[in-house]
């Protein structure tokens, strides 16, 4: 299964800010909803442990997540790779920042994860529904973050 999401994010803060933020792992995995653990291990890459609801299942999924940012500042990709329920995720999300020339920056984000396992084959809508708010959610998240920054 495959699913592709996209969206936009203004963030009230200059372009050097938001791109410091995003480069900052514990940073980032304080934005992903429904994080319960988080082990940073360098620069780029830290380890999660997400709380997942697929309808009535609840259970944690563990996630390695690597930081990719894009030479001259202006994309940042992230990779997760992980799972649960004996199921498996790769997804690949990041983010152009636009520079609006007012103090704030312009997140265009996009992401796409193909998932394998008994949660792919059953999940249909309810999976779906948990990816885009896993992506979504990250990047309104980080938005909120910022803001109160």
């Amino acid at each position: 299964m495959k699913l592709e999401y996209t969206g936009s994010e203004q963030v009230p803060l200059g372009k050097p800010d938001v791109w410091s933020f995003i480069n900052d792992p514990q940073k980032v995995a304080s934005c992903l909803p429904d994080v319960q653990q988080v082990t940073v291990h360098d620069d780029k890459n830290f380890d999660a442990v997400v709380s997942i609801g697929l309808g009535p299942v609840r259970g944690k999924f563990k996630f390695k997540i690597t930081l990719e940012p894009q030479a001259g500042g202006d994309r940042m990709n992230v990779r997760i790779n992980g799972g649960g329920f004996g199921s498996v995720v790769d997804l690949l999300a990041g983010a152009d920042l636009i520079d609006n020339g007012d103090s704030t920056t312009t997140l265009d984000w996009d992401g796409s994860a193909t998932m394998r396992g008994p949660i792919a084959t059953v999940g249909g809508r309810v999976l779906d529904a948990q990816a885009q708010k896993l992506i979504s959610g990250t990047f309104a998240n980080v938005k909120t973050r910022m803001a109160g920054a």
